[in-house]
């Protein structure tokens, strides 16, 4: 039962540990420890009764082996997740441009349903004033001409709506200026 002082150096290499390792071992084992005269720590130890046996090296790297396979699969599931967000997002530009061109569709059919109301509006208010008002006309001629003056007006009306529509689908559009 020789007690031995020794630093912590000259302990890890008894042991074939490092002098970090030492340390550690001396405060498990709860070894007294002091200070020696040039500042060193010293642990007062038995050696014969110690039994230590230092792990392999390689126990700890294979913890790291399998924290690197999980990492390595989560970067390929990343990679998969951002292809399928790709083609998502690819499915919705698609998808927008149709909306875009349905709503420019539906614009202009509600500019010729507006232009065919409107003439549906002025030719039975032809047809119900010429009912009353032929006679007095007649005499002139002016009712002859009447039916193609509004057919005229309402060729212009009609190409007014449509002019007007084609600007506001364009300007009304997101992302177009």
């Amino acid at each position: 039962m020789a007690i031995d002082t020794l630093t912590y150096s000259e302990l890890g290499a008894h042991l074939t540990i490092s002098p970090t390792a030492a340390r550690s071992l001396a405060k498990r084992l709860g070894l007294p420890r002091f200070l020696s005269d040039d500042g060193k720590a010293l642990v007062r130890v038995d050696l014969a009764q110690i039994r230590h046996t230092p792990r392999p090296p390689g126990r700890r790297e294979a913890g790291n082996v399998a924290l690197t396979a999980k990492i390595a699969a989560m970067q390929t599931e990343i990679a998969r997740l951002d292809a399928l967000a790709g083609r998502h997002r690819a499915d919705f530009e698609r998808e927008r441009e149709r909306a875009d061109r349905l709503m420019v569709e539906l614009l202009q059919a509600k500019a010729e349903t507006t232009a065919a109301k409107e003439a549906t509006a002025r030719l039975e208010g032809f047809l119900r004033s010429s009912g009353r008002t032929e006679d007095a006309i007649n005499s002139h001629g002016l009712a002859a001409r009447r039916p193609g003056t509004l057919a005229a007006d309402l060729v212009a009306a009609d190409r007014k709506a449509v002019r007007e529509q084609s600007t506001s689908c364009n300007s009304g559009l997101p992302g177009k200026s």
